[in-house]
């Protein structure tokens, strides 16, 4: 199978089970390092046995090998639950940038097997990048994914050690007197390179995401985006003009940014909620109208409004495991809500668990207690936010990113300060 930037597959879709063997061959002039990080759930190196090179060419249970120069065999089954993601790199070891290599390749295949997988590129993917993250093997949903991820750093193996939170013990030590530390290193890899080869258009948005995150101090967090729409019939107008499809445009980016396959989990409800297929970078674009048969026929019963089977839907599927993994749940009505006393109980409920409510008014009024679960008493942390506007035009893109990482930060840290989340 011929793979590209920036997709992702389950492992076993090509026969991988356990053993494997990961090869990255690099065309260069240049020395190129091939190096393979351990990562935890939080994406550092907290343990450095995990960081497999020329140096240190095997981890503990020999779960990692390097059996030569880029090539690894890896047993998963013999890494510790600690380890969720292998990251392989490259590093130019001298002058020169990833531009300048020729043509390209890594394979993925089963311990003594043909490549299952293999993915080509070049010097034309690159401009000044001196180290490169080749490709992902990665925890999610109990099974072991692959993602081909090319995106790089402007300086070298030094670069890729310290963000994944490493020492480079060859630093140079500091003058006396200590001068003050240098800014951190920085990706030159951004939101809007992570989805321009799969969505291209929305390369727009994915820029004043960006900007959002970074003023909000989000770029690092890892979390699930849930996306819950009212399809009671007072919404029609809403779906029929195409807000509620511009509504999810304007969070896939936010997906892409979060969520390590960029993928949205989506509920509708009138009378009973029902959940629909993921929306992702390939499937976004008309999914209102055509996911599930679109809109129209989706199985919410009488297109009346009952929250609180919504919530109650929505909050058993993300209990299903023991997952710590922030849960960020953007709910849509436009209004009619008089359920107050089932939806408080929920609220106070929810509030022990990994999921942040932001509740968005969209062209209704009678919001009920919506508006007021953000002074609600009782709850273990403030797990909810509310805006109202009478039409998503009301709002520029970058004041809605705004709006809606307003009380986020907040929530991660109280929540994690609290044990709610990892």
């Amino acid at each position: 199978m011929q793979i590209t930037q920036g997709q992702r597959l389950p492992l076993a879709s090509i026969g991988i089970s356990d053993r494997l063997t990961m090869a990255v061959n690099i065309q260069s002039q240049q020395v190129i390092d091939i190096a393979c990080f351990g990562l935890d759930a939080q994406s550092k190196l907290s343990d450095d046995r995990f960081m497999i090179f020329f140096n240190q060419t095997s981890s503990p249970a020999d779960a990692i090998k390097l059996l030569a120069p880029g090539e690894f065999e890896i047993s998963l089954s013999a890494l510790p639950a600690t380890i969720d993601r292998l990251v392989f790199t490259a590093a130019i070891d001298g002058a020169g940038a990833m531009k300048d290599i020729g043509t390209s390749r890594f394979t993925i295949s089963s311990k003594g097997s043909a490549p299952a997988a293999a993915c080509e590129f070049s010097g034309g993917t690159f401009t000044v990048e001196k180290a490169i993250m080749v490709a992902d093997i990665y925890r999610k949903g109990g099974e072991w994914r692959l993602q081909v991820n090319l995106q790089g750093f402007s300086e070298g193996m030094g670069a890729l050690v310290r963000h994944f939170g490493g020492e480079v013990n060859d630093d140079p030590a500091p003058a006396s007197p200590v001068p003050a530390a240098p800014p951190p290193v920085q990706a030159t890899f951004s939101l809007e390179k992570k989805i321009a080869a799969q969505a291209p258009a929305l390369i727009s948005l994915a820029k004043k995401a960006q900007i959002s995150l970074e003023k909000n101090n989000l770029t690092a967090v890892k979390a699930k985006l849930g996306f819950v729409l009212d399809a009671s019939g007072s919404m029609n107008g809403q779906y029929s003009r195409g807000r509620v499809q511009e509504v999810l445009n304007r969070l896939i980016p936010l997906a892409a940014a979060f969520d390590d396959d960029a993928e949205i989990d989506v509920f509708a409800f009138g009378a009973k909620p029902t959940q629909l297929s993921p929306a992702t970078l390939s499937n976004y674009t008309n999914y209102i109208d055509t996911d599930h048969g679109g809109w129209r026929k989706w199985d919410v019963g009488q297109r009346i409004n009952d929250e609180p089977k919504a919530m109650r839907m929505v909050m058993d599927y993300y209990s299903q495991s023991d997952d710590k993994t922030p849960v960020y749940i953007i709910f849509i009505s436009d209004g009619g809500v008089h359920q107050n006393r089932e939806i408080t109980k929920l609220m106070i409920e929810a509030s022990s668990r990994p999921f942040f409510w932001q509740l968005v008014g969209l062209g209704g009024h009678g919001y009920g207690i919506l508006e007021r679960l953000d002074d609600m008493a009782g709850r273990v942390v403030d797990n909810c936010s509310f805006f109202a506007m009478d039409d998503l035009h009301d709002l520029t893109e970058e004041a809605l990113y705004d709006k809606l990482m307003e009380e986020f930060p907040a929530w991660l840290k109280e929540a994690k300060s609290k044990g709610i989340i990892g």
